[in-house]
């Protein structure tokens, strides 16, 4: 893919230089000097112009690009880029940076974003998720809020042990996609069984599931 990325500050670079690593193209758009270093990723091409000027995207060629991450450290220079990228390039994926929580609910289609990426919150699910055995936690809202990424911990004394997937019957619009045992990923197949202290990964409808899912695991 070819993937433009605003903000060429320690997180834009960071992003660049694993896209870089995994095969991609990539493009930092930055517009101040002082952070226009090159050689930080020398593999990516640098743009050093402002991501929202409409004229800096045209030249710098946005809508050859598959993907736009707006990476920057001020939300509303990510709502400008997301929204430019979306509707006068007609960008496919576009992903944007939540600097502060709170702004969060500004991060919409509205706005041309399809992901929206909020650091606190997602620091906040990684350390319930850690410490949370038998309970559903809420790692990452999908689409817009239309759906998200819930995980849930098998407990040691797990009804489920020994039981195949193909016995539980989940809610309605709730899938199991990953199943994390030890340093394996599985993707679950009907034969498969559950072992305690599994971590089942579900991909579920935004309304809220979570005492549904507990409720068909037997936790």
């Amino acid at each position: 893919m070819r993937v433009a990325i605003a903000g060429a500050g320690a997180v834009g670079r960071s992003i660049a230089a694993e896209l870089v690593a995994n095969g991609h193209q990539v493009m930092l758009i930055e517009r101040q000097a002082a952070q226009f270093e090159p050689h930080t990723v020398e593999q990516a091409e640098w743009v050093l112009a402002d991501a929202c000027e409409l004229s800096s995207l045209e030249d710098a060629g946005l809508q050859l690009c598959d993907v736009v991450i707006a990476a920057t450290g001020d939300d509303k220079v990510n709502l400008v880029v997301s929204l430019l990228a979306k509707t006068e390039f007609a960008v496919r994926r576009v992903v944007a940076r939540v600097n502060d929580p709170a702004n969060e609910w500004l991060f919409t289609e509205a706005w041309g974003v399809d992901v929206a990426v909020s650091t606190p919150r997602i620091l906040a699910a990684m350390v319930e998720e850690a410490v949370s055995v038998g309970d559903v936690v809420q790692l990452l809202t999908l689409r817009q809020g239309q759906a998200n990424l819930v995980e849930m911990t098998l407990p040691e004394d797990t009804p489920m042990a020994g039981r195949p997937v193909q016995e539980v019957t989940l809610p309605r619009d709730v899938a199991l996609v990953t199943i994390l045992r030890g340093g394996r990923v599985i993707v679950p197949q009907p034969e498969d069984t559950f072992e305690p202290g599994d971590e089942l990964l579900f991909v579920a409808a935004a309304n809220s599931v979570e005492e549904e899912i507990r409720t068909a695991l037997g936790a």
